[in-house]
C-alpha cells in the first residue's frame, strides 16, 4: 500500500470531532469513494474521533489517500495517549460500555469499513486504523 497523499488533523475538543468528520468526508470524495461508503466511513471517523477526545483526552487523526493493486482508498489513525484500553477483546464485545453510551462505538465502526485494527494497553494510549477502498 503507498500513500498518495497524507497529513494530521488534531482531535483534541469536541469541535475537533466535527472538523475530522468533515475532513474525513472531503478526503472520502477525494479518494473516489461512493456515497454509501462515504457515509459509512465518516460514521465510523465520528465515532472514533468522539472516543479520542472523551476516552483518550484527545490526539490526533493521521489521514493518508492510499492506492494497492489498483485500488483507491482512505486509511485513517485515530491516536491517543490516554488510559488505554484494559480489554480490548472485552472492548470489542457490541452492548459493553465503559461510560455511558450504548456500547456499539468500536464494534459499530469496524462493521462500517473495510479494513479495522485496535493497539491500545493500560496507560499506553489507543491507535485505531480503519480503511476504505473503492
Amino acid at each position: 500500500m503507498s500513500a498518495v497523499r497524507s497529513g494530521t488533523q488534531a482531535v483534541r475538543v469536541e469541535q475537533d470531532v466535527v472538523l475530522a468528520r468533515q475532513a474525513a468526508r472531503k478526503l472520502a470524495v477525494e479518494a473516489g469513494l461512493r456515497l454509501v461508503d462515504q457515509t459509512k466511513l465518516v460514521t465510523a471517523a465520528s465515532e472514533l474521533a468522539r472516543n479520542t477526545v472523551i476516552y483518550g483526552g484527545g490526539g490526533d487523526m493521521d489521514w493518508a489517500l492510499v492506492e494497492e493493486g489498483g485500488k483507491k482508498g482512505l486509511r485513517l489513525v485515530f491516536r491517543d495517549n490516554g488510559p488505554g484500553i484494559p480489554d480490548v477483546k472485552l472492548a470489542m464485545t457490541d452492548g459493553w460500555t465503559s461510560g455511558n453510551g450504548l456500547g456499539l462505538g468500536l464494534t459499530g465502526a469496524r462493521r462500517l469499513v473495510d479494513e479495522f485494527s485496535i493497539e491500545s494497553a493500560p496507560g499506553a494510549g489507543t491507535r485505531v486504523t480503519i480503511c476504505k477502498w473503492t
